[in-house]
């Protein structure tokens, strides 16, 4: 099978589909691999890498696209790229189709079968090609949430762990899934307030008896995150519903009484942010203020440390490019029906249920 594999063009976005070690995997089973030049430099992997490893380049995204019967992204088509794409193709990547319509119209115009890295499961039902992003996302919230406490940023002016006779900052996760985990793991690594709130008493349980008392738990109810949210430093939004819209937890009349100075993370934004005051925004410009709260919605959070994400992420997905790439998607599909899970678009119609609701 002919792959291609575009240059990201979202904005501070350094990610590529395939590295080098995947490429030449694909050269071995008989595929060939166009990869764009330049694709790889923003993780440090040159066009030569990549030629050595047996892939050929392309001059640019036009023949990228062209080239490749599967086109393997890391981030949602832009709409410019939507308009490369043909009926006989197969996209897989991220989509987020379900906060995005005009990618999606433009999807199904465009006619290609097109596979969600964020909705294929696994046999435990979680989702793997999620799982490494989130493990990035939800670490670096508690990074950008500590920076953005300075108040040259903005910020209280407030030390996230705080110092002997001073108190920590107060950290409130709304998500107790990948993402507010490893966010968890991090805001109690220095030494941080730290409350995780989730509506499953179950994981609740399993989070206490994972951190052995260095957090505090809530289930999550009104009364609850309004008491929480008020009165946080830092508040990080890491819920995820597979493939819909995250639910808007905190309302703008939450955000109206916290604290002025401090920080909303929005990990959701992805999936259409679950603060009421959201609306993404980019690495060039991360944040914006509402209320005298500073938000971060960055929709491609993981994009800030490309080399860690890219390979996170390819060691997930390469045995799924490796089937498609092997049996087509039709096959491949027969083959794992987690892998099928994926399927978003095809024949100019949206296909996952949590589209069609």
């Amino acid at each position: 099978m002919n792959i291609g594999v575009p240059k990201e063009i979202k904005v501070h976005e350094y990610r590529v589909g395939i590295v080098p070690s995947g490429v030449r995997d694909l050269l071995a089973a008989g595929h060939r691999v166009w990869v764009e030049t330049g694709a790889g430099e923003g993780i440090g992997f040159t066009d030569a890498d990549y030629v050595k490893a047996g892939a050929r380049i392309a001059a640019d995204a036009e023949e990228a696209f062209a080239a490749g019967d599967l086109i393997v992204k890391v981030k949602e088509p832009q709409l410019e790229e939507c308009k490369r794409l043909r009926p006989d193709q197969v996209l897989f990547t991220y989509l987020h189709l379900a906060a995005d319509p005009d990618q999606a119209a433009a999807l199904c115009e465009s006619g290609v079968t097109a596979i969600a890295y964020e909705t294929v499961t696994a046999a435990d039902g979680s989702l793997p090609l999620l799982t490494p992003m989130s493990e990035v996302a939800g670490r670096m919230s508690v990074q950008v949430g500590a920076a953005n406490l300075q108040k040259a940023a903005g910020g209280l002016g407030v030390l996230l762990g705080g110092v002997p006779g001073v108190a920590p900052a107060k950290v409130v996760i709304l998500g107790g899934g990948v993402a507010g985990t490893n966010a968890a793991e991090i805001a109690v690594g220095m030494q941080a307030d730290v409350t995780v709130v989730d509506r499953s008493a179950k994981r609740l349980r399993e989070l206490a008896t994972q951190f052995e008392g260095r957090i505090k738990t809530a289930y999550s109810t009104e009364d609850t995150l309004d008491r929480l949210v008020v009165s946080a430093d830092l508040v990080i939004g890491a819920v995820l519903i597979p493939g819909a819209t995250a639910p808007r937890l905190v309302s703008r009349g939450m955000v109206k009484r916290m604290k002025p100075g401090s920080v909303l993370v929005d990990i959701s934004i992805d999936q259409g942010g679950c603060f009421e005051t959201s609306r993404p925004t980019s690495h060039a410009e991360p944040t914006f203020v509402v209320d005298d709260v500073v938000h971060y919605c960055v929709s491609n959070m993981p994009g800030g440390v490309p080399r860690t994400s890219t390979f996170a992420l390819a060691n997930a997905t390469f045995p799924f490019i490796r089937a498609l790439a092997d049996h087509g998607w039709e096959e491949a599909f027969a083959r794992d029906a987690h892998l099928a899970a994926g399927l978003n678009v095809q024949a100019g119609k949206l296909k996952h249920e949590a589209l069609l609701g």
